[in-house]
C-alpha cells in the first residue's frame, strides 16, 4: 500500500464511526506544492543547518524564523499543541477529563478565529489501561463469584499491562473522546497515526505532508499520536544528543519533528511543570526561566521526569530547540494547574508571559527579572546610607534637571512631535518653569528625608536589659506603571530616594524619550554613592500584566494613570498589593447654609476636569432650588461650558432638563457634571456613600456643627470644608512629592508621600534571655515599660 495513507476523519454528527478517506501522492498531486517538494538536502559545514538528516529527509525551510519576542506569537497562524501525558491522565490510568474539555475549547477557539490547529497527543496507554484493568477485574469477579463464592472477591490481582496492548484497547476511545468534546464546537477532527519510519521514507513522508496540509485546508483539526500499539520498547534518546537528529521515540519529538515538518509557527508543549527552570523544581533557589537561548544549556540543571510519560524535562528541551533551529517558536508551559488550565493556551498566543518562551534572540540589556533582582540588591544598600547621603543623591537630581534642562526638553520635543491628540500633548508637555518647579519639590522632600528610614516610633523595655524598639524601614521593591507624564519620573525617584525603596519604572512609550533622559540622570544622582541600580526603567516588552506577576520579586504595584489603568493593574495583580484608586468619582455638596462666595464647586470642577479629584456630581440642598444662589451657581457652570447632567430628583423638579444622567457613579474627566438634589446633609452623606470612590469630598457651608457632623461621617480618604475637592494632592500637602492617592483602607490613604511609602520592623536586643525565663519557675518578669522616645532619634 505504499502511497497511500489513511486517515478517520470524524466530523459533527457522524456518529463516532468517522469516514475513512484516502489520499493518494502520485507524481505529480496537485496538492502537493512545490514548496512541499523539497529534495534532501547535503550538509553545510559550519552553517546552522550542520544537521544530520538523513537521506529521506530534508531540512527545515531555510527562510522559516521564529518569533523573537512573546508579543509577536499573535500573529501565530499554524499551531501545534502538545499535550503531555501528565496533562491527559489524572493518575496513571485514568484520563482528566476536565483538563481535556478546557484545552479542546481554547483550541476550537483559536481554530474558530481562523487559525491552523493540530495537537500532538499521549494518553492512549493510560486510556487502554484503565479499560484493561476494568475489563479484567469484571472476568476475575464473575469467575471467582461463580466457583469460589464472594469470600475471595478481595484477593483479586490486576496483572502488569503491556504498554502496546494498552494503547491498542485505548486509542480508539482516546479518539472518540476528543472527537465528542470538538463536536460541541462544530470543530471536525481526524486521527493519524505515526512512527519514526513514517519520516524516514521519502514516500511515507510525502504523504503525511501531503494529508496534514489536505486537513488543514478543510479546516480540520488533526490529532496526531505515535502509534504505541506497534513501536518498539522505548530506548536512550543517543541521537539527540547534541541536537544532530529527532528520531520520534516520544511526543516531545514528535511535536518538534512534525511543527517544522509543517512549517507550523508555533509550538505550545504543555506538562506538569510550570516551564522550564534553571534547577529541578521543587529545589532551594530554582527560578523559572521567562525566555530561554540556545546555548543556555549548559547553565540548566535537569531532575527527573514526569511521572507519566517516556521524556522529561531534557527531552523537551532538545526537542524545542530543534523546533526552533527549524523556525518554529516553542513555548513550554503548564498545563495542568486547575487556575490556568483553562485559558494557558490562549494566553500563550496572546503574548502574555506564560511558561518558557524559546527565543533565538538574545535581548541586550537585562531582562525584567534582571532588573529587579539588581534593583532589590541596590536597594538595600540605599536603605543602609546615612539618611545625609540619600537627601545628597535628591539634591545632586533637583541640580541635574535645571542644569540639563536643554537636553530635557529637547527630548520631550521628541515625544511631542509623535503625538496627535491635544490632551496627550498636555500630558507630554515639559518647559522651563516645570522643570524648576520639579526642582524645588525634590529638595523640600530631601529636606524631608533626613527623618524617614530608621525613625525609633516606639521603644519598651520588655524586662530588665531587654528593649524592643518599631523602627521605620523600606517596603521593598516598588513597581510604579505610569501613563504619558515624564515629569512623574522624577518625582518618584525621589520619594524612593528618600525612602530607601528600591524602584522599577514602566512608562507609557508615547514619553519614552523623555523618560529616557530623565531616568538617565537619576541613576547619574545615585552613581555619587555607588547606588545606580537601584532605580531601573522597564524598556522591555514586558506587558503590565506580565509585571504583575513577579509576585516574589515586586513588593507594592502603584499605578498612576486612568481609571481603566489602575482597574486593569487591580485585577492583573493577584499576590501583589495595589497602592491606588480606580476612579475619582468626587462630590461637592451645596448646604442650605452655603455662602455663594465660598462656592467652590467652580474650581473643583473646572481647574483642571481630567484630575482624578476633579468634582464630579454636585449635590445642591433641595432649599436652595430656584434661589439667586443656585441661578449664580448654574450660570457659572455655563460660562465655563461644563455641560450639564440631571440626577434623576434633579430631572423631576424641572419642565425642561438637561440631559439626564445614565449613571451616578460616573467619572467624567472632562467639563462634565452631575447635578443632583438632597433633602439635608445627612441625605449627602449617604449618597456619597452609595455613589462615592472614596477619593475626596467636600461641603460648602457657613453651618460649623452640620460641617463638623460632614467632617466626621463621609468615610473618604479627603475631606474638606469650604475648601476646592483639587486641594487633594501630596504637593499642596506640603508632602513634597506624591507617589498616587490612595482610597485604600489598609496601610496609606490619600495623597501618599514619603510616609506612605515606609513600613515598620520590630528590634529586640537581649543579654541570652530565653522565654523559659519568664515561665512560673523562671527568675524574670515581665515589665512592659514604655520609653519615651526623644524626638529625631534613629536607630
Amino acid at each position: 500500500m505504499d502511497g497511500w495513507i489513511y486517515t478517520a476523519l470524524s466530523s459533527p454528527g457522524s456518529g463516532g464511526g468517522g469516514v475513512w478517506e484516502e489520499a493518494r501522492v502520485p507524481g505529480e498531486n496537485p496538492h502537493m506544492h512545490r514548496e512541499n517538494m523539497r529534495t534532501p538536502c547535503r550538509k553545510i559545514p559550519g552553517s546552522p543547518w550542520d544537521l544530520n538528516w538523513g537521506s529521506s529527509f530534508s531540512p527545515p525551510r531555510p527562510h522559516g524564523k521564529s518569533f523573537a519576542h512573546r508579543s509577536e506569537l499573535k500573529q501565530a497562524k499554524r499551531i501545534v499543541v502538545k499535550l503531555g501525558s501528565a496533562v491527559v491522565t489524572r493518575d496513571e490510568c485514568g484520563l482528566a477529563l476536565g483538563r481535556l474539555a478546557s484545552i479542546v475549547e481554547q483550541v476550537a477557539m483559536l481554530q474558530n478565529q481562523g487559525r491552523e490547529m493540530m495537537i500532538v497527543t499521549s494518553g492512549a496507554v493510560a486510556f487502554g489501561k484503565q479499560r484493561l484493568r476494568h475489563e479484567i477485574l469484571l472476568s476475575q469477579s464473575v469467575r471467582q463469584a461463580l466457583h469460589s463464592g464472594q469470600n475471595q472477591l478481595k484477593e483479586m490481582s490486576v496483572p502488569v499491562l503491556e504498554a502496546r496492548a494498552c494503547a491498542a484497547a485505548g486509542q480508539s476511545g482516546l479518539m472518540a473522546l476528543y472527537e465528542a468534546m470538538f463536536t460541541q464546537y462544530s470543530t471536525c477532527t481526524a486521527q493519524i497515526l505515526v512512527t519514526n519510519l513514517d519520516f524516514h521514507d521519502e514516500q511515507k513522508r510525502r504523504n503525511l505532508n501531503s494529508t496534514l496540509h489536505e486537513l488543514l485546508r478543510m479546516n480540520i483539526v488533526p490529532i496526531i499520536n505515535t502509534n504505541d500499539a506497534v513501536v518498539p520498547p522505548p530506548v536512550p534518546n543517543s541521537d539527540l544528543q547534541g541536537v544532530n537528529v529527532i528520531s520520534i521515540k516520544d511526543n516531545d519529538s514528535l511535536a518538534a519533528r512534525l511543527a517544522v515538518e509543517m512549517k507550523a509557527d508555533l509550538l505550545i508543549a504543555l506538562s506538569d511543570v510550570e516551564g522550564l527552570y534553571d534547577s529541578p523544581p521543587g529545589t532551594d533557589d530554582a527560578k523559572l526561566i521567562d525566555i530561554f537561548y540556545p546555548g543556555d544549556q549548559q547553565s540548566i540543571t535537569y531532575g527527573t521526569k514526569s511521572r507519566v510519560g517516556i521524556g522529561g524535562m531534557e527531552a523537551k528541551v532538545k526537542a524545542a530547540l530543534w523546533a526552533l533551529q527549524g523556525g518554529t517558536s516553542v513555548v513550554i508551559a503548564n498545563g495542568t494547574h486547575p487556575k490556568v488550565t483553562g485559558h494557558v493556551i490562549t494566553d500563550i498566543v496572546e503574548g502574555k508571559k506564560v511558561g518558557t518562551f524559546f527565543s533565538e534572540v538574545k535581548p541586550a540589556g537585562p531582562t525584567v527579572e534582571q532588573q529587579t533582582e539588581m534593583a532589590r540588591h541596590a536597594g538595600r544598600t540605599l536603605a543602609s546610607l546615612l539618611p545625609e547621603q540619600r537627601e545628597e543623591i535628591i539634591c545632586y537630581l533637583a541640580d541635574l534637571l535645571t542644569e540639563k534642562k536643554d537636553e530635557i526638553l529637547s527630548a520631550n520635543r521628541n515625544d511631542m512631535e509623535m503625538a496627535t491628540a491635544s490632551a496627550l500633548i498636555n500630558r507630554l508637555s515639559l518647559s522651563t518653569a516645570k522643570l524648576n518647579s520639579l526642582a524645588i519639590g525634590l529638595r523640600q522632600l530631601a529636606v524631608s528625608s533626613r527623618a524617614s528610614v530608621g525613625r525609633v516610633l516606639r521603644r519598651t523595655r520588655v524586662a530588665n536589659n531587654l528593649e524592643l524598639e518599631q523602627i521605620t524601614v523600606p517596603i521593598g521593591v516598588l513597581l510604579v506603571i505610569f501613563e504619558s507624564r515624564p515629569d512623574c519620573l522624577p518625582q518618584v525617584s525621589a520619594l524612593a530616594i528618600a525612602s530607601g525603596n528600591a524602584l522599577l519604572l514602566k512608562g507609557g512609550k508615547e514619553a519614552s524619550n523623555t523618560n529616557k533622559i530623565l531616568h538617565q540622570l537619576t541613576q547619574e544622582a545615585l552613581s555619587i554613592h555607588g547606588v545606580s541600580d537601584a532605580i531601573q526603567l522597564v524598556s522591555t516588552r514586558e506587558e503590565v500584566e506580565d509585571l504583575c506577576r513577579l509576585d516574589k520579586m515586586i513588593d507594592l504595584i502603584i499605578p498612576r494613570g486612568s481609571s481603566q489603568l489602575v482597574r486593569d493593574i487591580q485585577r492583573a495583580a493577584k499576590g501583589i498589593p495595589v497602592l491606588g484608586h480606580s476612579e475619582g468619582v468626587c462630590h461637592v455638596y451645596i448646604d442650605s447654609d452655603a455662602s455663594i462666595d465660598k462656592a467652590i464647586d467652580v474650581d473643583s470642577k473646572c481647574d483642571y476636569p481630567a484630575a482624578c479629584n476633579a468634582m464630579e456630581t454636585l449635590l445642591i440642598h433641595r432649599d436652595l432650588l430656584r434661589t439667586p444662589i443656585f441661578d449664580q451657581i448654574i450660570d457659572m457652570l455655563r460660562n465655563e461650558q461644563v455641560k450639564i447632567h440631571a440626577g434623576p430628583r434633579f430631572a423631576s423638579y424641572l419642565t425642561f432638563s438637561p440631559s439626564e444622567v445614565k449613571s451616578l457613579r460616573t467619572e467624567y474627566g472632562d467639563l462634565e457634571c452631575c447635578i443632583e438634589v438632597v433633602d439635608s446633609m445627612q441625605e449627602a452623606v449617604d449618597h456619597i456613600h452609595k455613589y462615592g470612590s472614596s477619593h475626596t469630598d467636600v461641603i460648602v457651608t457657613e453651618n460649623e456643627e452640620t460641617a463638623e457632623q460632614f467632617l466626621q461621617q463621609v468615610d473618604s480618604a479627603c475631606v474638606f470644608w469650604n475648601s476646592s475637592s483639587r486641594f487633594a494632592d501630596g504637593y499642596r500637602f506640603g508632602l513634597g512629592a506624591e507617589v498616587g492617592i490612595s482610597t485604600a483602607r489598609i496601610h496609606a490613604r490619600g495623597p501618599v508621600g514619603l510616609e506612605g511609602l515606609l513600613t515598620t520592623k520590630w528590634v529586640l536586643r537581649g543579654e541570652g534571655h530565653t522565654v523559659a525565663d519568664f515561665s512560673e519557675q523562671g527568675s524574670m518578669k515581665y515589665l512592659h515599660e514604655n520609653i519615651p522616645v526623644p524626638h529625631g532619634s534613629f536607630n
